[in-house]
């Protein structure tokens, strides 16, 4: 109540007073309408808010000064009481005057109407789905126009929160009297006249008005479905401004946050992100290439999601390729792919899982220990990059030491247009990757350009070791230079040294549980148990294994293989003339990955792998190899599967931690480089579901 007016004036006389504190309405907030609501102590604040819940179930509405009036009759006031502050003539609207702008009034069920002022924002946590009914706004630098298709929006508590802006838009010549007769007609369908009449009251001209909307899709009901994940897209605080606004946005499934609490990027990121624009929507030579570098947690994800947003707004499709491990944008863990974006990215990874074009399962979260690997299949990704539209490279934020070396091959492969280094005065040290260091410097694979000249070294040496294409063969890594662009990022991250394993790993399983949601039906049909679900069958010999991160004795493959997340290859090799199998290959090829799928169960008698999968039969007809890696099944899908009695599968108490492996973690980063990785046997898996 910090900010509301005092409802009563102390009068001449105690009299006078008494008088007036006994004529007041019934339905009162305080008896001290004096004393602020950060002064009240825990017991205040408890009766406080329970006579807000009990003047919201009688039906009333807000009035100025923290009384609450009966939205069908406001009792006036008594000649014995003190003058309002406000006139007695001058009627208090039910909107302007008692709620903060931008206002908000309720559309229904699940439904509320917000107008945005120019200029103004709105920042809020929760999931919505966004209509814009009148003008023109922002939100994560992409812009919805009238007209045109409503955005879902995903405001998490695990990324920052996300602000809507109303923008500048053009205007034929309507005066404000037009533009207002032309809103109010297209609030007709989604207001009454009282709340048409309330929001009318704060229109000014360029303001925008959305309709928000409850969004209800099988992946975020299946992500909430697991206990402890309902957190991630709502959270019950308790708060005190309870009035009709919050009751507006609670029934869309949002909430009203500070400003503060939203994303901000720095004037250098606009910056550089302004030209990027520019030079993408200008080049005449063909597709600029930006490379996005820095350290960890410093902003380079939503830099890029943002970056994309901001293209789309121009033209029709970017591709965008992932080199980074364990915190990928659009496919689960430990993937390199490439993707052509044709839609906003308006949430976090976990909430826009979307098939590439072109991908191969690396199998682990880190390349520490196989750079030679991950330097073949991204050569062998990129291949496939047709430079018909602008590509975003991300890569990892391993920046130091051997990293860094690797970083400088990258450059020297990809030969981007633009490289984006992100640099902070918290993060790790980084030098400028100029294009004149990067020339001086050697990497892990490649030599610098004044090595190459006086010791003799041939580029094609390199070439060779890659497999470049006979046309590529003749002048592979030709250095045409590019323009470096530095950013300053202020980005401030939750994640510490010590949480900061914990945090990725439960968004790699947000990833995961992301893409398990395509296997649920479409809403509003319910929730299906993954153990619900029919699995394909597929005989030992129709496909090969491989455990990618660990040499597996042939007689354990399959304790390996069973209960895990595979990824469900291609390869060249032709595989169905084994009469029996399993089918195993002494090395781990490099070869596109059609999707994803949990091994339910093996039937040893009938010979048949049981797989779980949302890849379409028309695609799994091509898989003919089943790929193991460190990217395990996030333990809230085993251990949370209803409808189960007694013993629910896959799952014991009795672990022996002495084993070899046994105590290492599944799916975690490599720490030191030089560890030695071991197989991790699966006790906890011991049969196949019914």
């Amino acid at each position: 109540m910090a900010d509301s007016l005092l409802l009563f004036k102390r009068g001449p006389s105690r009299s006078t007073w008494l008088r007036a504190r006994k004529a007041r309405p019934h339905l009162i907030l305080s008896y001290r309408p004096r004393r602020r609501l950060g002064r009240l102590r825990w017991r205040s604040r408890r009766r406080f808010r329970r006579r807000l819940l009990q003047a919201q179930a009688a039906g009333v509405d807000w009035r100025e000064g923290g009384c609450l009036v009966s939205r069908a009759a406001a009792p006036r006031r008594p000649k014995t009481a003190a003058p309002s502050p406000r006139p007695a003539e001058d009627p208090a609207p039910t909107c302007s005057a008692i709620l903060p702008i931008p206002p908000v009034r309720s559309a229904g069920s699940g439904r509320a109407v917000l107008l945005l002022p120019l200029g103004q924002g709105f920042t809020f946590s929760g999931i919505c789905r966004v209509t814009c009914l009148y003008g023109q706004v922002q939100v994560f630098g992409f812009t919805i126009s009238q007209g045109q298709p409503a955005q879902n929006v995903f405001s998490t508590y695990t990324h920052c929160r996300l602000t809507i802006n109303a923008v500048h838009y053009s205007v034929h010549e309507k005066s404000k009297k037009e533009m207002k007769r032309e809103a109010r007609s297209l609030l007709r369908s989604y207001l009454n006249q009282d709340d048409r009449y309330c929001l009318m009251k704060n229109f000014s001209p360029l303001c925008s008005i959305l309709l928000l909307e409850r969004l209800k899709t099988s992946t975020v009901n299946f992500i909430i479905s697991h206990p402890g994940l309902s957190y991630v897209f709502v959270q019950e605080i308790p708060t005190f401004q309870i009035n009709s606004e919050y009751f507006a946005l609670k029934s869309v499934g949002i909430r009203r946050e500070r400003k503060k609490t939203g994303l901000r990027l720095t004037e250098s990121a606009f910056s550089v992100m302004e030209e990027l624009v520019s030079i993408s929507c200008e080049e005449a030579d063909g597709c600029p290439v930006i490379l996005v570098c820095g350290s960890q947690d410093i902003g380079k994800s939503t830099f890029i999601r943002y970056l994309i947003n901001q293209l789309l707004n121009s033209i029709s499709c970017i591709d965008y390729l992932e080199c980074d491990l364990g915190q990928t944008e659009f496919t689960p863990p430990g993937c390199i792919s490439l993707l052509n974006v044709t839609e906003p990215v308006l949430g976090p990874p976990f909430t826009h899982q979307r098939t590439p074009q072109k991908m191969v399962y690396y199998g682990k979260p880190s390349c520490k220990n196989s750079f030679e690997n991950y330097i073949e299949i991204i050569k062998y990704v990129f291949s496939s990059y047709k430079r018909e539209s602008p590509l975003i490279v991300n890569t990892m934020g391993w920046v130091a030491d051997q990293g860094l070396l690797l970083l400088i091959d990258l450059i020297r492969l990809l030969s981007p247009s633009h490289v984006v280094q992100f640099s902070s005065d918290r993060g790790r040290y980084m030098p400028d990757l100029s294009p004149s260091y990067v020339d001086n410097m050697d990497g892990l694979y490649t030599k610098s350009t004044s090595k190459v000249r006086n010791r003799g070294f041939h580029l094609a040496e390199f070439a060779d070791s890659l497999e470049f294409a006979d046309e590529e063969k003749e002048n592979p890594l030709l250095f045409t230079g590019y323009k470096l662009m530095s950013v300053k990022s202020e980005f401030v991250s939750g994640k510490t040294p010590r949480n900061r394993e914990s945090h990725n790993k439960v968004l790699r399983e947000l990833a995961v549980l992301s893409y398990l949601g395509q296997l649920q039906p479409p809403v509003p049909k319910p929730l299906c148990p993954l153990h619900g679900l029919t699995p394909y069958q597929v005989p030992f010999n129709a496909v090969a294994l491989r455990i990618i991160h660990a040499d597996v004795a042939p007689t354990h493959i399959l304790y390996a293989v069973n209960a895990s997340w595979v990824g469900l290859c291609k390869i060249l090799d032709d595989v169905r003339g084994y009469t029996s199998g399993p089918i195993l290959l002494a090395q781990t090829p490099i070869c596109d990955c059609l999707g994803f799928g949990i091994c339910r169960g093996i039937d040893m008698e009938k010979r048949l792998y049981h797989i779980l999968t949302p890849v379409p039969p028309e695609e799994l007809r091509n898989v003919n190899c089943l790929l193991v890696g460190t990217i395990s099944i996030p333990q809230c899908v085993l251990k949370s599967q209803r409808g189960l009695e007694g013993t629910i599968p896959y799952i014991t108490t009795d672990y022996n931690f002495k084993l070899p492996g046994a105590s290492e973690k599944i799916g975690a980063r490599e720490i030191e480089e030089t560890r030695k990785e071991k197989v991790h046997p699966k006790p906890k898996f011991y049969r196949k579901t019914n």
